[in-house]
């Protein structure tokens, strides 16, 4: 009878930690997804300042409500220097292999950095929350984001690997130590479960929407310099943000193409020395 009682409880410790794991992994993921949302979301509101712009162009729109216009020129500045602070940094530990900007989450994190990560997500969190809030009321949407300019397939390749690097650092240096001390406690080591389902998720998102709205960000100033609209200082920011994603991306290629060639090179020595060790012992 007490045995029994004993694997009970076991069976219920066992389904509370897959549980607490589940939940973990879950709100992991979903923060981690701030920042290609916070993408599109600029992406959209590109497209929005474009036909306001557009409309005024041939007759008096409506006013708008003081709360979109205060959202409109507001928020997507925040979201800019946010996105463009990871960018950057993200572009730095890609090139050198060390942040100066943001660390990653493999020791315990000191409580100001925490307290940093903590303001940062929360500010990106509740700029994404409003941004939804502010496009769905107002009726944006990009499903024409393209304007005709496409990407080619390779250079979308390119993004897509660029913005996987770009979000797995900041999932590591940003809401990893965040979710780990409110759930855990603790710092926690990176566990392959949870880049296979980051890299599924990003995926399929990538495929439902950023894949064609997200080009918006450099076809922009393409079509406004076709049309000889002025370039504002936004389309360039987008601009710039697409080709840095892009520069992350490239990076990342040349590095797995630098690893392999190194693991090779390596294998090949030990190969080499393996078979000249006989000769060596004879002498």
């Amino acid at each position: 009878m007490g045995w029994q009682n004993w694997q009970q409880k076991a069976r219920e410790l066992l389904k509370s930690v897959s549980l607490k794991e589940f939940f973990y992994t879950l709100t992991l993921t979903l923060l981690s997804f701030l920042l290609p949302i916070s993408f599109l979301l600029i992406a959209r509101l590109s497209g929005a300042q474009y036909y306001l712009l557009t409309l005024t162009s041939y007759f008096a729109p409506e006013p708008l409500s003081f709360f979109f216009s205060l959202f409109l020129h507001s928020n997507p500045c925040i979201l800019y220097v946010l996105v463009s602070i990871v960018s950057i940094a993200t572009l730095i530990y890609s090139l050198t292999g060390k942040m100066t900007l943001l660390k990653e989450s493999t020791s315990p994190v000191g409580q100001p950095y925490l307290y940093t990560a903590w303001i940062f997500l929360c500010t990106l969190q509740v700029c994404v929350g409003l941004g939804i809030e502010g496009s769905i009321a107002a009726g944006v949407d990009s499903s024409d984001s393209s304007f005709g300019i496409g990407r080619s397939f390779v250079s979308r390749v390119i993004f897509l690997l660029g913005l996987h690097e770009t979000t797995l650092h900041w999932s590591r240096t940003v809401v990893k130590p965040v979710v780990d001390d409110t759930v855990f406690g603790v710092a926690r080591e990176e566990r392959w479960v949870e880049r296979v389902v980051m890299a599924a998720s990003l995926g399929t998102l990538w495929w439902w929407k950023l894949r064609d709205e997200i080009e918006i960000l450099v076809v922009m100033a393409e079509v406004k310099k076709e049309q000889l609209m002025c370039v504002a200082v936004a389309d360039f920011v987008g601009w710039w943000l697409y080709y840095l994603t892009v520069s992350i991306g490239m990076v990342r290629i040349v590095n797995g193409l630098l690893w392999i060639g190194m693991s090779s090179f390596s294998r090949r020595e030990k190969e080499n020395s393996i078979q000249t060790w006989p000769n060596d012992d004879k002498v």
